[in-house]
């Protein structure tokens, strides 16, 4: 479960050595490659610089998707053995990842947003209005890291 008080990638660097010290391969593994496109992440403009917790959380939540992606395409191809791995690294990056909203929640703030907007009348033009004000709101909470939804 997350811990609200302790930063993510802090985080990461604790689990990290728990894990190495519990000789848990796939935990490690996963670990030490969302640590590295963080660092990659840190690093990639013209110079280093220390990213906020959201753009932490983002990588996570990024690395998360690929997993993912990886996983249906190996299972898809019949290689179940590939799959597994990347469902399993999956499964330790979801410990990071914030809690998802359920289908009623994602529905309540649509209708709060609507609500709030006053766009009811506009219909479908309405909807980017209502998208800027919920989108900020709940990133990371609404599915759009987790493919579900």
């Amino acid at each position: 479960m997350p811990e609200p008080s302790r930063p993510l990638k802090q985080r990461l660097r604790s689990d990290l050595t728990t894990a190495i010290r519990e000789r848990d391969k796939i935990r490690s593994a996963t670990i030490r490659m969302v640590l590295s496109a963080i660092t990659e992440a840190e690093v990639a403009g013209a110079e280093a610089v220390e990213l906020s917790e959201q753009q932490v959380l983002d990588v996570v939540i990024r690395e998360a998707k690929k997993r993912r992606e990886a996983e249906e395409a190996y299972a898809a191809a019949g290689r179940t053995e590939l799959a597994e791995k990347e469902h399993a690294e999956s499964a330790v990056l979801a410990d990071y990842l914030p809690a998802q909203l359920t289908a009623e929640e994602i529905s309540a703030v649509v209708a709060e947003a609507i609500e709030k907007s006053a766009v009811a009348e506009l219909g479908m033009k309405g909807m980017g209005k209502v998208m800027t004000m919920v989108t900020p709101a709940n990133e990371g909470q609404s599915g759009r890291g987790s493919g579900r939804c």
